[in-house]
């Protein structure tokens, strides 16, 4: 009897889990006995194993196999433990020496040639490996340039179970990988492709610098989508953590192209169309597909047409909104997916969009429709939204500002603010507790009054709040070291400038 111990990962929701692989070779009728809840998938692992061995010239042992996945109560899916299974196999049988395996994590698919295929959560193992203590991980070639990003441990990679071998046990060096890859043109839509508007503009960097939530109200092609689509241009570069989880999510999810990784705020925009699942998420048997509010992670949601979108979607908002999380519960998954982004909403000011009074078409829609269109997006929501705009028409054709320009002052201003923060636990003004904006972060007396003014008329504190958290921004934009009353009455403005969407 000989048994090995080797280590896999599998994807739980966005995140990897490490697996241990026991492989235990003993005397007895030929065969392969697999333990620990694997899926359809994991189960296939062995056939692959054995084809992938046998193509290598190497041995597939006689007896009896018995391969234990532990833990053994979660739920194992995907071709992404074959490598951990083969040499968990090779290091039963003495092919492989068990100290070659030692402190290492093995990710990838085998092909029946012996071959190491790319697997979508490689990135996500790596870093379940790091945080695990592991020094090595061994991942696919294919993988290998966005995994290396990761710190803290050593990425290699190998072409087949033969090179594994050789390059464990005998030293012989990894894949040679084109590094040139991770060069990754980032290329984002520039704000001096909008005309004019340059109240919408202004309002736009404002949101950019405290991460506030935004809707713009406006008639058909007044410029409201390319506004959102410039937003990631004049946000600040994802910071390395940001950049992994947003890079290990769209791998997940299979909306990453290329071998580079996201270095830029995520844009998600999904079609009014989508179902709720499509927002949140879903879950396929034990492989959870993360959804539009995780895919925007770190990045930038945007909601065009708003009010057409189905009301149990819009209303899911509200807890990413509060947390940044989404918890799912489904009958095969229970989790917590990752969901703070910034959201943006777009709206016209009626179902036909004419419903302005410089619009020059007139608008046909009844009383009845435009205030079920108003209704559409809950007073509870609405309250979630810092910034409400209202977008005229285009009076200029007169060039605004490059989006360099505007992320550096928005950058500046993030920086005024960090400074402020500094030993505190949230970065964006949008993130302030209400606690520290009664407590610390208080404006200057002329603009408190106005807020308590505020708050006795409409009996609210979260608006209030929200509109305080705003006047930090247009302050930090302004240089100045708290905000002052016009700063307030500024925020309250562009709180409360779009009204009613029917209005």
């Amino acid at each position: 009897m000989s048994l090995a111990c080797s280590f896999g990962a599998v994807v739980n929701g966005v995140e990897s889990q490490i697996v241990v692989v026991e492989v235990d070779h003993s005397r007895g009728l030929p065969g392969v006995g697999m333990v620990g809840l694997p899926d359809a998938s994991v189960s296939e692992a062995k056939h692959r194993a054995r084809t992938a061995i046998g193509n290598q010239r190497l041995s597939w042992p006689k007896g009896r196999i018995t391969i234990s996945l532990s833990p053994a109560e979660v739920r194992k899916h995907g071709a992404g433990l074959d490598l951990a299974i083969a040499v968990g196999v090779l290091g039963a049988t003495g092919q492989i020496s068990l100290s070659a395996m030692e402190r290492t994590v093995f990710v990838g698919e085998l092909g029946l040639d012996g071959s190491i295929r790319p697997i979508p959560g490689a990135l996500s193992a790596t870093i379940a490996a790091a945080k695990a203590g592991f020094d090595r991980v061994v991942v696919p070639r294919e993988n290998n340039v966005q995994c290396s990003v990761v710190t803290d441990i050593h990425v290699l990679s190998f072409n087949d179970l033969n090179h594994v071998i050789d390059g464990l046990d005998r030293g012989v060096p990894s894949a040679e990988v084109d590094l040139f890859q991770k060069v990754t043109p980032l290329i984002a839509p520039d704000l001096a492709d909008v005309l004019g508007q340059f109240q919408a503009r202004w309002a736009l960097e404002i949101a950019a610098v405290g991460r506030h939530n935004m809707l713009m109200v406006g008639a058909p092609g007044v410029g409201k989508t390319l506004l959102a689509e410039r937003l990631p241009g004049i946000l600040p570069k994802l910071t390395p953590h940001q950049s992994l989880e947003s890079t290990s999510i769209h791998l997940i999810a299979g909306t990453l192209v290329g071998a580079g990784s996201i270095l830029l705020p995520p844009f998600e925009a999904p079609h009014h169309s989508s179902s709720v699942s499509a927002f949140v998420g879903s879950v396929h048997g034990n492989r959870v597909s993360p959804g539009a509010f995780t895919r925007a992670h770190h990045g930038v949601l945007f909601l065009d047409e708003a009010p057409e979108f189905p009301r149990n979607a819009l209303e899911a908002l509200r807890q990413p909104l509060e947390s940044g999380k989404i918890a799912l519960n489904r009958s095969h998954w229970s989790g917590v997916l990752p969901a703070e982004f910034q959201l943006i909403m777009a709206a016209n000011p009626c179902p036909c969009g004419n419903n302005s009074p410089e619009t020059k078409s007139e608008c046909k829609c009844s009383s009845v429709a435009k205030r079920n269109y108003a209704q559409r997006i809950s007073g509870p929501l609405a309250d979630r939204l810092d910034l409400k705009i209202s977008m005229s028409s285009i009076q200029s054709l007169e060039v605004g500002e490059p989006s360099a320009i505007v992320a550096s002052r928005v950058e500046e201003a993030r920086l005024r603010a960090q400074h402020r923060f500094k030993g505190e636990c949230w970065q964006v003004n949008s993130e302030i507790p209400p606690s520290a904006l009664r407590d610390t972060y208080v404006p200057s007396l002329a603009g408190q009054e106005l807020l308590d003014e505020l708050q006795q008329e409409t009996g609210r504190l979260r608006g209030v709040h929200r509109i305080l958290r705003v006047a930090w921004s247009i302050a930090d934009l302004g240089g100045h070291d708290r905000p002052s009353r016009d700063d307030v009455s500024t925020a309250i403005h562009l709180r409360e400038q779009a009204g009613p969407i029917a209005a």
